[in-house]
């Protein structure tokens, strides 16, 4: 594909702020799914669920608590990094994410969910807001802009970095909750990075903000 092939019309501020709304309602969603089944996923999000499991019966925090609270430091590296565009909307995602987690506790009750359906369905719908948050130029922050920070910074290579870091949260995990929740839970990360990385190509999606 060429330059003079690529689209010169950026998304509207309205397709925009429909993509956040939608893109993190569904992450969310499958917040949701994980949280009733006592699953966990990678980075930030992952630590936020392990701490919310641990922590509950003495702080009263839920995910979207410990979610906005642990982004925080990262908000720094990401204005050096990415500038005040990409962090502001970021700021925003996370925002929106932390909020709606909390409030579909609310709306949505489950009477029973296995456990592989909920790794499975809530992957998949953590991986298809991911999609729309990244193809509005916009992230949920935390560890991967660390990773990318200290790539830039120190030479150390950005996926090493997070593969490490979700590597220490299962092992963490692996000490305070069950072996199948673990099993299940590294069934739920793959169906999430499997749907990014089919969908999420150079090429099969062009569109700027």
């Amino acid at each position: 594909m060429r330059m003079e092939d690529l689209p010169t019309d950026p998304h509207k501020p309205y397709e925009d702020v429909m993509a956040m709304l939608l893109g993190t309602f569904f992450v969310a969603l499958g917040v949701t799914f994980y949280t009733h089944a006592v699953l966990l996923t990678g980075s930030t999000a992952g630590l936020a669920l392990l701490l919310s499991y641990v922590t509950s019966s003495v702080t009263g925090w839920g995910f979207g608590v410990w979610f906005f609270a642990i982004n925080l430091p990262f908000y720094y590296l990401a204005i050096k990094r990415m500038g005040w565009s990409f962090t502001l909307r970021t700021f925003a995602a996370i925002g929106l994410v932390s909020l709606f987690s909390e409030l579909t506790q609310g709306w949505v009750e489950f009477a029973a969910v296995p456990s592989l359906y909920a790794a499975l369905m809530g992957g998949a719908l953590m991986g298809i807001g991911m999609l729309m948050l990244f193809r509005h130029r916009t992230s949920l922050g935390g560890i991967n802009i660390l990773a990318l920070y200290l790539q830039d910074k120190h030479g150390l290579r950005a996926g090493y970095v997070q593969l490490g870091i979700d590597g220490l949260i299962l092992l963490v995990a692996l000490t305070q909750l069950p072996l199948d929740r673990v099993g299940y839970s590294v069934l739920g990360a793959l169906t999430l990075n499997l749907m990014i990385a089919l969908n999420h190509k150079p090429g099969r999606y062009i569109g700027v903000s």
